[in-house]
């Protein structure tokens, strides 16, 4: 993989992944960008014991551009994008509305208890998974996905080692309803000042077990859906992927290798390749599981357009990886980010055709989610649609 790194016309970074040692990446940003300024700040809630960002200056970000002004397409035809050159394979680059950003002192506290300020300091990239607009991460071949692990990769390493970046976190949105507003099929990735309280909750949780039983709790959730079965969906010589015995959501998966490692840093070629494919068949179900069985032919055609079909009814979902925080200790010491296993929650908020799960009273009141879909039964619809 060839990494090249340039910079935009407002001095953020922007990073070319590509495939062969070949290609040259010379295109300068051309359009005349004022600086990036930001006003992010994290608040400390003592009632939850946990911070919240606030970053007011996001309201005028780019908002559902039409596909000829999308600011991820490759500069094309006198248009001018996020991206210089004419074409790319995978482009990283920081993202212009960060929730979060450099700052000199990230651990310097603004005001006294109960009204604790830090800066807003860590870094947010936009992942272009592909130049072509109309495309979906499930589109892309297995050595494009490699090429997009190998980026998520390289930015784990990279953002890890930023001053008070303390979680690295790879996700991708994707859907109108989920709340996108960019179609170009993108992702993102976070550094953290702080790492969130859903990791603390996981950690934690696995420093009890550790101390219930010896052994690591991920390991024995995996083991146990292995040997169970009804919620396996796919299964491979390097990764599984299961349904969770108590899903939040109505059509969730987790993907984890069979192997334990702290983060993608730590994936071997064999698992890093198997990946690819897995993810891709794990994909093209969930595009499937509401999709009509058969395109209808158009009037000007008699030959069904699959792919015009599958844009029309791509699932809305979340894929997010799960990875130790960046100051964890390895081995198996009670209470520490080396307990955490890698690995990918990927779910969608669509409960049935035309109908979406909403964290209502319960979920966003109480954090007690309630889900309309038996996690058995989600799991044999998922191993059972065809392509």
């Amino acid at each position: 993989m060839k990494k090249t790194s340039t910079r935009l016309a407002d001095g953020r970074e922007l990073i070319y992944y590509d495939s062969r040692d070949d290609v040259s990446r010379t295109a300068q940003d051309r359009r005349p960008l004022p600086s990036t300024e930001t006003l992010s700040e994290l608040r400390y809630d003592p009632v939850l014991d946990e911070w919240v960002v606030i970053a007011a200056h996001r309201q005028g970000r780019t908002y559902h551009p039409p596909a000829d002004e999308c600011p991820l397409c490759p500069s094309r035809d006198g248009r001018l994008s996020e991206i210089p050159d004419t074409d790319y394979e995978v482009a990283v680059f920081e993202n212009r509305f960060p929730s979060l950003a450099a700052h000199p002192h990230p651990e310097d506290v603004k005001a006294p208890a109960p009204h604790v300020i830090r800066p807003g300091a860590g870094r947010c990239e936009v992942v272009c998974f592909t130049s072509d607009h109309d495309a979906s991460f499930a589109d892309l071949t297995p050595a494009q996905v490699g090429t997009v692990l190998e980026a998520w990769t390289d930015r784990t390493a990279e953002l890890s080692a930023l001053p008070g970046v303390e979680q690295v976190f790879c996700f991708e949105n994707r859907g109108a309803e989920i709340g996108v507003t960019l179609a170009h099929p993108h992702g993102q990735i976070y550094g953290y000042p702080i790492v969130t309280p859903r990791t603390e909750r996981m950690i934690a949780s696995a420093a009890a077990h550790r101390r219930r039983t010896g052994r690591n709790l991920f390991e024995d959730q995996l083991d146990a859906e292995r040997a169970d079965g009804r919620r396996v969906v796919l299964s491979g010589e390097h990764w599984t992927a299961f349904v969770p015995f108590a899903a939040h959501w109505p059509y969730e998966v987790h993907l984890y290798p069979n192997r334990r490692v702290a983060d993608l840093r730590a994936l071997n070629d064999a698992e890093r390749a198997e990946f690819a494919t897995l993810y891709l068949d794990l994909l093209n179900r969930f595009d499937l599981l509401f999709a009509p069985e058969e395109p209808v032919p158009t009037r000007e055609s008699t030959r069904p357009d699959r792919r015009a079909a599958r844009r029309a009814n791509r699932t809305p979902y979340i894929a997010a990886w799960h990875q130790a925080p960046v100051r964890h200790t390895s081995g198996s010491t009670p209470g520490n980010g080396g307990e955490l296993a890698l690995h990918m929650e990927l779910f969608t908020i669509r409960r049935t055709v035309g109908k979406l799960k909403f964290l209502a009273g319960s979920e966003s009141g109480m954090d007690v989610f309630i889900n309309d879909v038996a996690p058995e039964d989600a799991a044999r619809r998922l191993r059972e649609v065809k392509r």
